[in-house]
C-alpha cells in the first residue's frame, strides 16, 4: 500500500471517528441542557466528555492539515474549557449555542468526507465564532479557587467552599506542576517544544520532567514535522503563574497548557489525573507524573511494601502506604485508581471491537445465501443413509453460519431513535409547542441496511406528528390535556418482523377534512365518501400530493412526504398502517422485515406450485374439513377467517387435474391478527434466501419476494400480512357460522 493510500485510509478513519464523537457530543449536550430554561449545576463528567471529544477532533484534524476544523474547534473547545473550570454556568442559551457549533463542525467534517477539504471562515462561521467568543469569560476573570496561596485573595463562590488544599513543600520558592501537550503542527509553525522548555530554565529550576510518548505512531507512519510528545514537569520558581503562562503565549491556541501550584486544591489534581492520556500507567507513575509525589517518596513506599512482603506478612496496597506516610491524599489516590480502571476498561472494549466495512459484510451475506441454496441441493441428492446423515450435518452447520453472519449486520435501533431527540427539541421550539419524546425498545435489533433506509421515512412521520398532530400548549390546556405533548417512538419484534410505532397524543386525524380534500381532488365521490370505513379514509393521506394543511410552512403543507414514506417502506417489503382517534392522537405502525437477506421459511404447495411462508408467522397446521368451505374455522373457540391460496392468487391447476382431496389449513398471525390459509400440501421448513422480484412484479399483492429451491426451481415468498388482511375483508361480508371445533 502506497503512502497516499495509507493517508486516505487514515483520513477515512478520522472521519468515522469524528462523526461518532459528534453524535456523542449532540447526545451529551441534549442531556446537559437544563429543564425549564434555568441555569443548572454543572455536570462535571459530562462536560469533561464533551471537552475531550472536541479536543480529540481538533488534534486529529491537525494531523491531516485540516486547519479549518482545527481553527473552529478551538473556539468550541475554549467555551467547554471554561465550563469545565466553572467560569461559565450551564444554561439553555449556552447549550443552544454549543449545539449550533457542533452542527457547523459536523458540516466541516462532512465536507472533508465528500469533497476532500472543508470550506472554512465563511460569513456564517465568522458570526458563530463571534458568538462563541462573546460567551466566554474575559481572561483573568474570577476563578473558583485561588491559584496561589500567597497572592491576593480571589473571590470563591459559596457553593465551592470548603476547598481542600495540599500543603506546600519546604523551601521559599514555589513549586508548580506543568502539564504540556503541544499541538501537532507546532513544529510546522516554527515552534520547537524543547525551546520552550529550555526557556523555562531562565525562570526557575526543572525539578523533574517526564516525557509522554503515548501519541507516537508506528515508525513507518511517523511524520518528522509533527509534534507527538507531551511533557509533565515539576518546576520550582519565584515567578508568578502569569509569567510562566506567558512563556507559552504563542502556542496556547493549538496546545493544551495546564499550570498547577503544588499546593493547589486537591480537586485540581484530581481533574489533572482525569485529563491524562489513555496510557497504561501504574498508580505510582500517575502520581509522580502529575507532581503530587516525588520519585523518592514513591521509591520509599515501594521499599516498605517489598519489606512487608519479604517478612511474610500481607503487604498493604501502595495507595494506602502513601496516604499513611503523608506523601499524598486519599482523593488523589482514588482518582488515580479510577484512571487505571478507566484505561483497563477502554483497552478491554477496544480489544472486543473490530471495524469492518459494510461491503465486506454484504459480500459475506451473499456468499452465505449461495451456500444455503447449495446445501439444500446437496440434501436432495443424498442417496443413502450415510449421505443423508452427512447432508443433515452440513445443513445444521450452514444454519449456524447463516445465523451468525446475519447477526453481524444487526444493530440496535436506539441509535436511530436517539437522533430524533434533537429534531424534537428544535422543531417543537420552532412551532412554539412543548413536546416530550419517549423512546421504547431502543435495544431492538434489525438489519443495518434497513435501519439506514427507514431514517428518512421516520423523519417525515415525526415532523408530521409534531406539526399536524400535537396541539399548542394553549389548545391542549383548553381541551383538558397536559400542556406538554408526547411523541412516542417504539420498536419491538413481532412474528419475525420489526414493528415500529410512531404515536402522538394530539388531536388525531380529521376525517371530515380528509374526505373533503379527497372529494375535491376526485379521489373519491361525494356519494361514497360518507360510507368509507376509517381505515380507508386514513389511507387517503398516502395519495401523491395530498395535504390538508391550510398554511404551507417549512415543515409541511406542500403535499410531499406521506406518499414517499409509503413508497420507501414498501420498497423494503414493509407495510404501514394508521390508527387514529379524534382528540386522543394518532398511531402509525410500520411493519418491517427483520432482514433483507435470509429467513426461516415454511414450504407449502397450492395448485402444483410451491410457496414460502415466513416461519415466524406460522402458528400451527391442521387438516382442512369440507364443512369449512363457508370461509371460517372455529379454532378452539376462536373464529378465524379462511383464505384459499389457489383462489386468492388465481392459480390454475396444471393440466386437467382437480384440487387435492386432502388439503390443509396453515394458521398464520401478524400484528395480533390471525387467519387460516388453505393449501394442498405441507412440505416443511426451509432456509429461504430472499431474492427481489424486480419492478415488473411490484404490483403483485400478497407476494413479497422469491427464492431458489434446492432443485433449481423458483418459489414465491408469501406476504402473510397482506393475505390476512384480505381474508379479514372477505369475512366481513358474511356472518360467522358455527363450525366444528379443532
Amino acid at each position: 500500500m502506497s503512502f497516499e493510500q495509507q493517508m486516505q485510509q487514515a483520513l477515512r478513519s478520522f472521519i468515522v471517528e469524528a462523526q461518532e464523537l459528534l453524535e456523542g457530543m449532540e447526545h451529551g449536550l441534549m442531556e446537559l441542557e437544563p429543564q425549564g430554561g434555568a441555569n443548572a449545576a454543572p455536570d462535571g463528567e459530562r462536560i469533561n466528555a464533551l471537552f475531550r471529544a472536541a479536543h480529540t477532533i481538533k488534534g486529529s484534524a491537525g494531523l491531516f492539515g485540516l486547519d479549518g476544523i482545527v481553527h473552529f474547534t478551538h473556539h468550541l473547545e475554549s467555551v467547554l474549557d471554561q465550563m469545565r473550570a466553572g467560569k461559565l454556568a450551564v444554561s439553555s442559551e449556552l447549550v443552544a449555542l454549543l449545539l449550533q457549533g457542533r452542527d457547523h463542525l459536523a458540516q466541516l467534517v462532512d465536507q472533508v468526507d465528500t469533497q476532500g477539504a472543508c470550506i472554512a471562515d465563511t460569513p456564517q462561521e465568522q458570526a458563530l465564532v463571534a458568538r462563541l467568543q462573546a460567551a466566554q469569560q474575559p481572561a483573568g476573570g474570577t476563578l473558583l479557587a485561588a491559584a496561589d496561596a500567597t497572592a491576593s485573595p480571589v473571590p470563591i463562590p459559596a457553593e465551592a467552599a470548603p476547598v481542600t488544599v495540599l500543603p506546600a513543600r519546604g523551601g521559599a520558592d514555589r513549586q508548580l506542576h506543568l502539564s504540556l501537550r503541544f499541538g501537532p503542527d507546532s513544529l510546522r509553525n516554527g515552534m520547537d517544544p524543547l525551546a520552550f522548555i529550555r526557556y523555562l530554565r531562565g525562570l526557575g529550576e526543572i525539578v523533574n520532567l517526564v516525557t509522554l510518548t503515548d501519541a507516537l505512531p508506528p515508525l513507518d507512519a511517523m511524520d518528522a514535522e509533527t509534534s507527538y510528545l507531551g511533557f509533565e514537569i515539576n518546576f520550582r520558581s519565584e515567578a508568578s503563574k502569569e509569567d510562566i503562562a506567558a512563556v507559552f503565549e504563542f502556542v496556547q491556541q493549538d496546545s493544551l497548557i495546564r499550570i498547577l501550584p503544588a499546593h493547589s486544591r486537591i480537586a485540581d489534581y484530581v481533574e489533572l489525573i482525569r485529563s491524562l492520556p489513555e496510557d497504561d500507567l501504574r498508580l505510582g507513575e500517575i502520581l509522580v507524573q502529575v507532581g503530587t509525589l516525588t520519585q523518592k517518596e514513591l521509591n520509599d513506599a515501594l521499599a516498605a511494601q517489598h519489606d512487608a512482603q519479604a517478612s511474610g506478612g500481607s503487604a498493604a496496597p501502595l495507595g494506602e502506604i502513601l496516604v499513611r506516610e503523608g506523601a499524598t491524599h486519599q482523593p488523589i489516590v482514588q482518582a488515580a485508581l479510577d484512571k487505571q480502571r478507566q484505561v483497563k476498561e477502554k483497552r478491554s472494549r477496544d480489544s472486543q471491537m473490530l471495524r469492518v466495512t459494510a461491503d465486506k459484510l454484504d459480500a459475506l451475506i451473499n456468499l452465505v445465501g449461495e451456500l444455503v441454496i447449495a446445501s439444500a441441493g446437496n440434501a436432495l441428492h443424498a442417496q443413502n443413509a450415510t449421505q443423508r446423515e452427512a447432508a443433515a450435518q452440513i445443513t445444521r452447520l450452514v444454519e449456524d453460519i447463516r445465523e451468525r453472519a446475519l447477526k453481524l449486520r444487526m444493530v440496535e435501533i436506539g441509535e436511530t431513535f436517539a437522533r430524533f431527540q434533537r429534531v424534537v427539541r428544535d422543531v417543537s421550539r420552532e412551532l412554539g409547542k412543548d413536546i416530550a419524546l419517549v423512546i421504547e425498545g431502543a435495544d431492538t435489533e434489525m438489519d443495518k441496511t434497513l435501519v439506514e433506509r427507514i431514517a428518512d421515512p421516520l423523519m417525515h412521520l415525526v415532523r408530521n406528528a409534531m406539526d399536524h398532530g400535537i396541539e399548542t400548549p394553549e389548545v391542549r390546556t383548553a381541551r383538558g390535556k397536559p400542556a406538554q405533548g408526547t411523541l412516542r417512538l417504539a420498536a419491538r419484534h413481532d412474528s419475525g418482523s420489526i414493528l415500529i410505532t410512531v404515536a402522538d397524543d394530539g388531536g388525531g386525524l380529521n376525517r371530515e377534512r380528509i374526505l373533503a380534500k379527497a372529494v375535491e381532488r376526485g379521489l373519491v365521490s361525494a356519494e361514497t365518501a360518507a360510507a368509507l370505513p376509517d381505515a380507508e379514509v386514513w389511507n387517503l393521506i398516502f395519495a401523491p400530493g395530498f395535504s390538508t394543511a391550510e398554511v404551507v410552512t417549512d415543515l409541511s403543507g406542500r403535499g410531499v412526504g406521506m406518499d414517499v414514506v409509503k413508497r420507501n417502506i414498501e420498497a423494503i417489503r414493509g407495510s404501514i398502517d394508521i390508527q387514529s382517534s379524534a382528540g386522543a392522537g394518532t398511531q402509525i405502525l410500520l411493519r418491517l422485515p427483520l432482514t433483507l437477506a435470509i429467513i426461516d421459511g415454511f414450504l407449502v404447495q397450492a395448485a402444483g406450485r410451491t410457496f414460502v411462508l415466513p416461519l415466524d408467522t406460522v402458528i400451527e397446521c391442521m387438516e382442512f374439513a369440507p364443512a369449512q368451505r363457508q370461509g371460517y374455522i372455529n379454532l378452539r373457540g376462536e373464529v378465524l377467517p379462511l383464505l384459499h391460496l389457489r383462489d386468492a392468487l388465481e392459480l390454475a391447476e396444471p393440466g386437467a387435474g382437480a384440487p387435492s382431496a386432502r388439503r390443509h389449513v396453515v394458521v398464520v398471525q401478524t400484528v395480533g391478527q390471525r387467519a387460516g390459509l388453505v393449501v394442498d400440501a405441507l412440505l416443511g421448513e426451509y432456509q429461504t434466501v430472499i431474492k427481489p422480484l424486480g419492478a415488473l412484479f411490484a404490483h403483485l399483492q400478497g407476494i413479497s419476494g422469491s427464492t431458489i429451491l434446492g432443485n433449481g426451481e423458483v418459489a414465491l415468498i408469501l406476504d402473510a400480512a397482506t393475505l390476512i388482511h384480505r381474508a379479514s375483508r372477505s369475512a366481513q361480508a358474511r356472518p360467522a357460522p358455527l363450525t366444528t371445533d379443532h
